[in-house]
């Protein structure tokens, strides 16, 4: 018989098969530990952009709140829910940084902005760039999540309402004669208002007569609760008003607007025009006679 030549490369077969079944197996177990070790890894702007929505909302909650809500309603600014797709993020970027540059350059949006919230400028709080990305990061997180409907988002805070206040005592806090619980100093230092005395305050501040008609109750609660204007800010940012020294103020605005009291700088001055006049026509009065005959003797020696 003729001898058979496939038999040796059956034989190769038959002993490498089981060791190409051990390596087939062991790749096969390293692909599945890399596709799991790959679908287990996190998303990479996931967690930077987490974090700066949460940068962003510690800065809402700080510097914004005090005039702005999201899905509250206007205050003194306007409501921010969705802002992020009704104006280009760029434009938003640029306002947020220095609002009162935008204004300045007659920027028209921002006019007109500032037209329909009472022509109450927004302050230039003074934020880096990192804060304003921060903060328009957050702005463009889902409104559920920012009210805290998703489970586990705390929700984001907004102005809570004021208690009843009393206008006397908020005159009392007003003018100093009542300290401030916390040591903040007195309103009568830097701004002047109708009926609070003959020389009404001081002229750092804008005369505060008409406030309440110009932020409206909502507006002006909520801005006595942060008191977000930077130069406020170095005085009660460690020094904040209680709630009910927020009420007894509101009330008492409130109660000087009902009264359609003219300003301060007025009164100011109408005070000052009188007491010059007093000062210029008191001796004319009191001496204008005896003097009048020292005058006829004068002539008469003369003659």
């Amino acid at each position: 018989m003729p001898e058979r030549t496939d038999v040796e490369p059956m034989q190769r077969m038959r002993i490498c098969r089981p060791y190409l079944s051990v390596v087939i197996r062991g790749l096969f177990v390293l692909l599945l530990a890399g596709l799991l070790r790959i679908g287990n890894l996190p998303e990479p702007e996931a967690a930077p952009s987490t974090q700066l929505a949460e940068k962003g909302e510690a800065i809402f909650q700080q510097k914004c709140i005090s005039c702005h809500s999201i899905g509250g309603g206007n205050l003194v600014g306007p409501d921010l829910k969705g802002v992020t797709s009704r104006q280009d993020r760029d434009w938003l970027k640029r306002f947020i940084l220095a609002p009162d540059k935008m204004i300045a350059q007659k920027d028209p949006i921002a006019v007109q902005r500032l037209k329909e919230f009472k022509n109450i400028p927004m302050p230039n709080l003074g934020l880096s760039g990192g804060d304003v990305e921060a903060l328009v990061a957050y702005l463009e997180t889902p409104s559920e999540a920012q009210h805290g409907e998703i489970p586990g988002q705390p929700p984001a805070a907004q102005a809570k309402p004021l208690p009843p206040g009393d206008s006397l005592v908020g005159k009392d806090l007003f003018t100093g004669a009542l300290p401030f619980q916390k040591g903040g100093t007195p309103c009568m230092a830097c701004h002047g208002i109708a009926g609070t005395g003959a020389l009404g305050g001081g002229t750092l501040g804008p005369d505060l007569t008409h406030v309440f008609q110009r932020f409206g109750e909502s507006g002006l609660a909520s801005a006595l609760q942060g008191l977000p204007f930077p130069s406020m800010q170095g005085i009660f940012q460690d020094r904040p008003l209680t709630e009910t020294e927020q009420a007894h103020l509101l009330a008492l605005f409130a109660q000087v607007d009902r009264e359609k009291v003219a300003p301060t700088a007025w009164s100011f001055i109408w005070i000052g025009l009188g007491g010059f006049i007093v000062l210029a026509g008191l001796p004319q009065v009191l001496w204008g006679k005896r003097l009048k005959g020292v005058r006829k003797r004068l002539v008469g020696g003369k003659k």
